[in-house]
């Protein structure tokens, strides 16, 4: 059971961005194209922001984060993955997640004019409107922890899949109806099908927000029932039955940060308070179906909206002991304030430990985890893992130990090697002879002919190799030495 005296030591945030243009994918391997967000999206954000302000920043809030700076942002108190202070990610909506979650930083942590700084010579400089408080970005293509599903084959095949599932045609099926009727709304596209679902629903929501003429065609019922199928669609693609799913991937891979922030807020002695990441719509499909939760509240299948928040509260029991985790859910600008959900079959807030002890069997740890998992060799970084585990295999294979017997049979072949190379040279050079070869090689005072060479030099073809061989040896190159130093 929820506890209403316990402190807040900390939450981790995922918060989808703000609305945009339209936003075209790749219905079987979700590449992107790009959109702008629009100044909507970025209103709903800096909402969003002021909500959660209020909840966790005002020290008169019942879940204010125990001692956070709650006017400047801390780059040691607010952190997201892997980059300082906040991390968002950057694939295909990038532009927009990035800018929402500015948007959002400037309501959770509005300008300030306390936000200055002292240079050498004592004067003092402002930050500039009114003290903005800024935010930096990771790549999705430089870190693997967001957009998982890129690049990912397994992921592409699971996804073709589902397309080709019982439930999937059954679905289809139902609703012919109103796929033959769709098209007059679309102006004029052909692609209309439950397979490219998710396109059709984002073109008529964006224009249904934006576009008067389309708001006023469209019959009343067609969008919801188009949201409704959307998010049968990304369910089906962006969850797995089974935890260790590939559909899954989207949440798995952010698991290892979540981790972390969660350990960091829990250790008095680090100073984090908040974990943030921007993110996409996709993971919350993911985190609801991997924590139970949508088994529990089966709304939370659809699709959220957009600056939806999940605020998953770090808090400490007033008695002490373990930290205890509770989720909280607002679905964007919609909803007036969070809810409580329950998860991992049961009511209230769970201890940290069943979160860590149930998700991290399958978390994805490593651009190397993910590259194992996608079967990718070339992208995200897996080229670069892939050469150089070929070169140590090479190193390795090079450098391989031998047995205390091969280890002797080898010293004992590289002595014969060395004293054949030995006598091998001085009978070439003429310091040693067999039998009647007594004679010193000397060049010719007059021309010949190679045939002549042939039959009269004083030492075989065999003298010839050795020598060739031997003088490349480090044994070989002191004799030579020796012998060029006794012939001065």
């Amino acid at each position: 059971m929820s506890n209403p005296d316990s402190t807040v030591l900390g939450v981790i945030f995922l918060i989808r961005h703000g609305d945009r243009q339209g936003f075209y994918q790749n219905p079987t391997n979700y590449n992107p194209a790009n959109t702008v967000i629009t100044p909507l999206g970025l209103k709903e954000e800096l909402i969003t922001g002021e909500y959660l302000r209020n909840v966790y920043l005002d020290e008169s809030s019942s879940s204010f984060i125990e001692g956070i700076n709650n006017t400047i942002a801390d780059p040691n108190q607010i952190t997201g993955t892997f980059l300082f202070p906040f991390v968002a990610d950057a694939a295909g909506e990038g532009g927009v997640i990035m800018n929402s979650a500015e948007a959002l930083l400037q309501g959770l942590f509005p300008p300030n004019a306390n936000y200055t700084t002292t240079l050498a010579n004592g004067t003092t400089v402002e930050a500039p409107l009114g003290g903005y408080q800024v935010i930096e970005s990771a790549l999705a293509e430089n870190d693997v922890s967001l957009e998982g599903w890129t690049s990912c084959t397994p992921f592409d095949t699971a996804t073709t899949e589902f397309y080709r599932s019982a439930e999937f045609n059954q679905t289809a099926q139902n609703n012919s109806d109103f796929f033959t009727n769709l098209p007059q709304y679309l102006d004029g596209r052909t692609d209309v099908n439950l397979e490219n679902m998710w396109n059709i629903f984002d073109y008529m929501n964006v224009n249904y927000i934006h576009n008067a003429t389309f708001q006023s065609r469209l019959p009343p019922t067609m969008l919801a029932q188009a949201r409704t199928l959307a998010a049968f669609h990304e369910y089906g693609v962006f969850t797995s039955p089974q935890l260790d799913g590939i559909g899954n991937i989207g949440f798995r891979t952010m698991l290892p940060g979540i981790f972390e922030g969660l350990s960091s807020i829990t250790n008095s002695s680090d100073p984090l308070k908040i974990y943030y990441n921007a993110i996409a719509y996709k993971s919350f499909f993911t985190l609801f179906r991997m924590t139970g939760a949508v088994d529990q509240s089966p709304q939370l299948a659809g699709l959220v909206n957009y600056a939806a928040s999940v605020a998953i509260e770090v808090r400490q029991p007033p008695s002490g002991g373990e930290p205890v985790l509770r989720l909280q859910f607002k679905n964007g600008t919609q909803d007036d304030a969070q809810t409580t959900f329950n998860w991992f079959n049961t009511t209230g807030d769970i201890p940290l430990s069943t979160f860590t002890n149930f998700l991290a069997p399958v978390a994805i740890n490593s651009t190397a985890d993910w590259c194992n998992v996608c079967a990718n060799t070339q992208d995200r970084g897996c080229g670069a893992i892939a050469a150089a585990a070929s070169q140590a295999a090479i190193a390795d294979h090079v450098h391989q130990p031998i047995s205390p017997v091969g280890a002797g049979f080898l010293g004992a072949g590289l002595t014969l090697f060395a004293v054949l190379c030995m006598f091998g040279m001085l009978f070439f050079l003429g310091v040693l002879s067999l039998g009647q070869r007594k004679r010193r090689f000397r060049r010719s005072q007059h021309s010949v002919r190679s045939s002549d060479v042939r039959t009269e030099l004083p030492y075989s073809r065999w003298d010839l190799y050795s020598f060739i061989l031997c003088s490349q040896t480090r044994l070989g190159k002191l004799v030579l030495e020796s012998l060029r130093f006794n012939n001065r």
